[in-house]
């Protein structure tokens, strides 16, 4: 199913709340600030299993049984979780099978959190039997608008390597390839005489078994990729057995898990089918990390076909959990929060609503300190986001991206890329895709973060960097964008292996050669800071530009294909390092029309570069935003039913001035702007247009 959302509402606002950890006094306390910071919603039960569970055979509901009754009572919200992201220690006392085996081939015993093996019966018995529970119990409750199964999935190496997903890893194996001579074709296993004539031979990679330098050094690529897919299954066939249970006793309420952003142990795109909601927690990195943020709230957003999302977690201050955990800047939380909203969030929610006393979180930001004081700056900037949002009501929510750049992201690809022996280990998938959506996102095109089997008929420029693994019919669909007037940029390394990690037996890139025109002779290499030089030309105008390249010079063949930027030095000086191969349109079209072109960059280009070329590609659309010339300033829009909302965000650090693209009201302070009219943005600012 999906989420229906009530447009009588507005944005949420709350977060993780643990009363179970408080004495009931301070209940009162914190509901009483809650209602100072306009929260209006409460995710609950998220770690309480030992609690609700305290023996296999004993369940004692009192204590969520008061903490539901009072977040009913003071008229909140409920996001109900399932209390499975962590074992009791009577379960792993018990039944020690439930522990994991980490990549080391390390029995663990009980700690931590995220520590179940998801291919143990008991544990997925025990968890779904939990879910199932819950589900017959608090059904129906007033207020109870989700679901949250488990936590954060992938937990410690981000799987687990025992004996029972090595079965398990047998049985998937055989569903996937069928047969062991199509197993040992998929995997190439004539290389090393590794080719298996029974399933039982077939164990985990690890660093006991194909890895010798850690995960991404395996001697058999195919067969680490399909144990990733198998282990991202695996989790996801515990939130299916949750699921399934819950859905036994309630049909409506939206059941969703919290998920990490670009979160490389797990293939979203797999889960998204079996999530009514796609939700995440954002944790920057950085304290400049605005261009990230977008492009993971993007990811998440395409998860369910464009669908609203929601932050499950952010932090009012601090995270707990890096070596340097510096605290929000005053407006920042407010200018973060904003953008979750204006890529697609409709609900905004924290972790956490009280600081822990004690363990690994009890520095962790909150809403409410350990004094749990409400006179404090980080208080007082939750109360008035909170009074904005409440302010907003519904304006709104439920509204869509209405993108038409098309960003292909794809964990096979990336997986397969970072393990791959032969190219240059300091090239990355993330850092090179995040290249690419800086240059989109400064130039203010509005962008849908996608899978490779996404439709890509309604976009006009369709972005695939590193797009290094070619599943089913994606290049046939890339060719159909060119063929109907649109443009397709991609990069270094697109196109060299199929669904199995094998190369192609063809000159790169594979299947991709004939939409880009080229072939790639040479893949060559170098350290990071090795830059060499590469000279642009604007095709319409032949301006020149010279930016800098460096990690991997493709040496390239033109087939066809223009050529748009030279490397400057080197043996492969002169040669091609961007290329632009024009289709021709549709018969008794306008050829000038109907023309798509496909752009090839065969380097790393720096920012100057990447962004002199998406930028090229654009402006072919028409789809440079107004703003592309203000640094760190975004605009990301919103429709719904026929009205249009702009978020303009100062992400610079200093007061800007530009004017605005379009008349209407700004909805955070009711004021009437003029279109043309000059817009001051303080640093951290945030309009909210209601366009006319």
């Amino acid at each position: 199913m999906t989420a229906e959302y009530d447009l009588s509402r507005k944005i949420r606002y709350g977060g993780d709340y643990n009363p179970e950890q408080w004495p009931r006094e301070i209940w009162e306390e914190d509901y009483a600030a809650f209602d100072q910071a306009s929260i209006d919603t409460v995710t609950l039960n998220v770690f309480s299993w030992a609690t609700l569970q305290p023996a296999e055979d004993v369940y004692d509901f009192d204590l969520l049984d008061a903490v539901v009754g009072r977040a009913v009572e003071g008229g909140r919200d409920i996001v109900l979780a399932t209390s499975t992201g962590a074992l009791p220690p009577w379960l792993a006392h018990r039944h020690p099978e439930v522990n994991r085996t980490d990549f080391q081939g390390r029995r663990h015993v009980y700690g931590q959190r995220h520590n179940a093996c998801p291919s143990s019966p008991v544990y997925r018995r025990l968890s779904a039997e939990l879910a199932g529970r819950l589900a017959e119990r608090y059904a129906g409750t007033p207020g109870l608008v989700a679901w949250h199964v488990g936590n954060e999935y992938g937990g410690y190496d981000g799987g687990c390597w025992c004996d029972l997903c090595a079965a398990a890893f047998r049985v998937w194996l055989r569903r996937r390839h069928g047969t062991l001579d199509r197993l040992n074709e998929a995997w190439n296993t004539t290389f090393w005489s590794h080719t298996y004539s029974d399933w039982e031979q077939v164990v985990p990679p690890n660093m006991l078994s194909e890895h010798w330098r850690g995960p991404d050094h395996t001697a058999f690529q195919g067969t680490t990729l399909d144990y990733r897919r198998f282990q991202s299954d695996a989790m996801l066939q515990n939130f299916r057995d949750e699921k399934e249970r819950i859905r036994e006793h309630d049909v409506v309420t939206p059941v969703t898990t919290n998920l990490m952003g670009m979160f490389r142990p797990l293939d979203y795109h797999r889960w998204a089918p079996d999530l009514d909601l796609a939700s995440w927690d954002n944790y920057p990195p950085g304290q400049r990390e605005h261009v990230r943020m977008a492009l993971a709230h993007d990811l998440m957003r395409g998860l369910k076909g464009g669908a609203p999302f929601w932050v499950m977690e952010q932090t009012p201050t601090i995270t707990a959990s890096r070596d340097v955990n510096p605290v929000k800047r005053p407006g920042v939380l407010r200018l973060w929060s904003w953008q979750s909203v204006a890529h697609g969030a409709d609900a905004v929610l924290y972790f956490q609503m009280r600081q822990s006393r004690g363990a690994c979180e009890k520095y962790h930001g909150a809403v409410l300190d350990h004094a749990g004081r409400t006179d404090t700056r980080s208080f007082r900037e939750v109360a008035a986001l909170g009074a904005e949002l409440r302010d907003l009501g519904d304006a709104v929510v439920g509204a869509r991206t209405p993108a038409r750049v098309a960003m292909l992201f794809d964990w096979d690809s990336w997986w397969a890329a970072e393990m791959t022996d032969g190219f240059n280990r300091h090239a990355r998938y993330v850092p090179t895709v995040l290249a690419y959506y800086r240059a989109l996102w400064q130039a203010g095109a509005q962008v849908d973060v996608v899978p490779t089997s996404a439709d890509l008929s309604r976009y006009d420029v369709v972005v695939a960097p590193m797009l290094h693994l070619l599943k089913g019919d994606i290049a046939d669909r890339l060719e159909a964008v060119v063929a109907r007037g649109g443009s397709v940029l991609s990069s270094f390394w697109a196109g060299r292996v199929d669904e199995d990690d094998n190369a192609f037996l063809r000159d790169a890139p594979g299947p991709l050669g004939r939409l880009f025109g080229l072939r790639v002779e040479e893949t060559d290499s170098a350290e990071p800071g090795d830059a060499c030089p590469v000279r642009l030309t604007d095709p319409g105008t032949g301006e020149e530009t010279t930016c800098a390249a460096e990690l991997v010079f493709e040496v390239v063949v033109p087939q066809g294909a223009d050529v748009v930027g030279t490397y400057g030095a080197e043996f492969y000086a002169g040669t091609p390092a961007v290329t632009r191969h024009r289709h021709p349109g549709t018969p008794g079209e306008s050829a000038e029309a109907m023309t798509g072109e496909a752009w090839y960059v065969a380097t790393g280009l720096d920012d100057a570069g990447t962004a002199w070329v998406v930028r090229q590609v654009l402006d072919r659309h028409g789809l440079v935003g107004p703003y592309a010339d203000a640094a760190d300033v975004e605009l990301a829009v919103r429709e719904r039913a026929g009205q249009r909302y702009s978020f303009v965000l100062n992400h610079s650090g200093e007061a800007v001035d530009v004017p605005a693209h379009a008349a209407g009201t700004d909805l955070l302070t009711h004021r009437r702007i003029e279109r043309g009219e000059e817009l001051h943005l303080a640093p951290t600012d945030v309009v909210v247009l209601r366009e006319e």
